[in-house]
């Protein structure tokens, strides 16, 4: 029969933050050593020892902000071991993952805190760093945002000047911990409480005395609402004798990873549970929107998931947690990205896992060549929503119901947003067959100004490799104007759509 769309132009939810198309980049398998840095292998090109190949790629998806240095890996960091002179950097553990292929668990810190920030220049993005909270302390965090941002006469900021940056980094976000409640400690919420108190008393100091940039400091939260709910009342317990203790925080964080089957090799079955799970992001945020609601009710805490995607079982430690990425990989990333348009009023930040050659990621290389994955299309697709207002958007469409899940796949998905006098609307058809789709707008005098495909001819199992990398690039699609603002489309199976409509 079909599905129908309708936006609703005169229904605007909020504006979509840039930072929703966010990235994270660990010191894990390849994302690092391999991914963005090279240092002074002259195989590809370089620029102080940062690899060209794939920032000329992820710049293409003007990155808006770029999470490091983790991860479970950031709460065993110490950010001095990677400063300075990089021949004088100690090797050190690293307590939770391996480099590269090899199952050596050292961190060698060639990478830090000076070559993070050339990344982020180079790519014109907003560096999010997560300090040590699991294994620091309060007040190595606070010298690390004053190394970062003091623009004066301390030592920290001395030693900044002479590592190569007299001018402060200006770093905006800082993560107060990474997943105290697992790898970061397994603290419990109340202990956690008592620890972000502490840590963000300190960097709110040096924030309000040392740093000329607004620091916005996002607390750990967790995927169960129990821990949250916990979490918020043990910091107003702890915080009984101050004013506002939600005032240390302007975000909440929230992690979800998702699987079904392998990562290449699933059946029909498989392929609808994988993006059945992957709504529970949507499930998630709303779970932590809820006990802010309790616990904060007059403040203005936002939602950062700043971990999401798919992590297959073929990514284990000892591969670098590497994975092949395919098309119905890509495809949940669209779903996911309509759950976050639609929660645009309390959604922040989102940062995919991860950014170079590990999990979800948008950039596979090896040590000659960098190519990007079908989930970069999607992000390069998406982000023409980036800074508009998303608008309530109605899908009427079958559902496939997946035994033992609590979310149903609907078979097309879609997400609208204003930007001055045009509107652009994405979809993606979910079903294994192709798919009528009626699109209407309020507006009668609409017109369709480009319209563009992803994966039309392409099986859900095809993955990127770097001799087929451009079979996953966009194609032009038909769009049939019916009059009176309504246009029809037939959106083949398995396939991401963007339409870009002047009212």
């Amino acid at each position: 029969m079909g599905s129908a769309i309708h936006v609703q132009q005169r229904e605007p939810i909020a504006e979509i933050d840039p930072n929703l198309y966010g990235h994270f980049a660990e010191h894990l398998g390849r994302c690092i050593y391999g991914g963005l840095w090279v240092g002074e292998d002259d195989r590809v090109p370089t620029e102080d020892g940062v690899r060209m190949d794939t920032i000329e790629l992820l710049a293409d998806l003007d990155m808006p902000v770029l999470r490091w240095p983790g991860g479970c890996f950031a709460d065993d960091y110490h950010w001095e071991d990677g400063i300075g002179p990089r021949e004088e950097r100690p090797t050190r553990r690293n307590a939770f993952w391996t480099q590269g292929r090899a199952d050596i668990p050292e961190e060698p810190n060639e990478f830090g805190t000076e070559e993070f920030m050339r990344v982020c220049d180079l790519l014109d993005a907003e560096p999010y760093l997560a300090a040590n909270l699991g294994s620091g302390s309060p007040g190595e965090a606070a010298d690390w945002l004053e190394y970062c941002n003091y623009d004066g006469d301390t030592e920290l900021a001395n030693r900044r000047a002479e590592n190569g940056s007299e001018e402060p980094h200006d770093v905006k976000f800082w993560g107060v911990g990474n997943e105290n409640w697992g790898c970061g400690g397994r603290m419990s919420p109340e202990q956690y409480a008592e620890e972000f108190r502490r840590f963000a008393t300190y960097l709110r100091s040096v924030d309000g005395l040392l740093s000329e940039e607004d620091v916005e400091l996002v607390s750990v939260g967790h995927i169960h609402d129990d821990w949250n709910r916990k979490f918020l009342d043990a910091l107003s317990e702890c915080a009984s004798f101050t004013e506002g203790p939600y005032d240390l925080m302007e975000h909440m964080s929230v992690h979800r990873y998702y699987e079904a089957g392998s990562d290449t090799d699933f059946d029909d079955e498989e392929y609808f549970r994988l993006l059945a799970r992957s709504r529970k992001v949507g499930g998630d945020v709303d779970n932590a929107v809820d006990a802010l609601s309790i616990y904060a009710p007059e403040s203005d805490i936002s939602i950062v998931v700043d971990e999401w995607g798919v992590w297959h079982p073929e990514a284990t430690n000892t591969n670098g947690l590497e994975q092949e990425n395919t098309v119905r990989d890509a495809i949940s990333a669209a779903g996911v990205f309509d759950d976050l348009h639609e929660r645009a009023d309390v959604v922040a930040m989102a940062n995919i896992a991860q950014t170079v050659n590990v999990l979800q990621c948008l950039v596979q290389t090896d040590e000659d060549d960098a190519w990007p994955t079908p989930t970069y299309h999607v992000f390069d697709l998406y982000e023409g929503h980036a800074g508009g207002t998303a608008l309530d958007t109605v899908v009427d469409t079958d559902e496939r119901e997946v035994e033992d899940e609590p979310y149903d796949v609907p078979l097309v998905s879609a997400s609208a947003s204003e930007h001055d006098e045009e509107i652009y609307v994405t979809l993606s058809n979910r079903a294994l067959e192709s798919e009528d789709v009626t699109l209407t707008l309020d507006d009668d005098g609409a017109t369709v100004r480009d319209s563009a495909v992803l994966f039309a001819d392409t099986d859900v199992e095809a993955y990127s490799r770097k001799d087929n990398a451009e079979a996953f690039a966009p194609q032009e699609i038909d769009v049939e104007a019916t009059g009176d603002g309504t246009f029809e489309v037939t959106v083949p199976a398995s396939s991401v759509v963007a339409l870009t409509v002047d009212v």
